[in-house]
């Protein structure tokens, strides 16, 4: 019986863990980059745009479509690093469970 209410602190403390680490990663911003830097997207750990900066060279008529391929790439880039982000803190949490490869946090 011992080993059941170890089991239970230890899932108790790992959905705290887990609590704990979502806020962090909701708070975190992280900036996607395109076109060599002309592009700049900010988003927060909750896929949320908060900033959109754009060289004035791309501010042309002509350059509308290469804009908006930029604007689309800085924000996939954004958007890999905050996933790659929560890959990273949930590797770091989930240590020492040897999760089968593909398997997420929470399940």
């Amino acid at each position: 019986m011992n080993n059941m209410s170890n089991l239970m602190k230890q899932a108790k403390a790992m959905q705290d863990k887990m609590q704990e680490l979502q806020k962090k990663v909701e708070n975190t911003e992280v900036e996607g980059i395109s076109g060599g830097g002309l592009v700049k997207v900010t988003i927060n750990g909750k896929h949320t745009a908060s900033k959109v900066n754009i060289d004035e060279s791309l501010l042309k008529a002509e350059e509308k479509d290469v804009l908006e391929d930029l604007i689309t790439a800085a924000i996939n880039d954004a958007t890999k690093k905050i996933s790659d982000n929560m890959n990273n803190e949930l590797g770091s949490l989930s240590g020492g469970l040897n999760l089968p490869p593909g398997m997420k946090l929470p399940f």
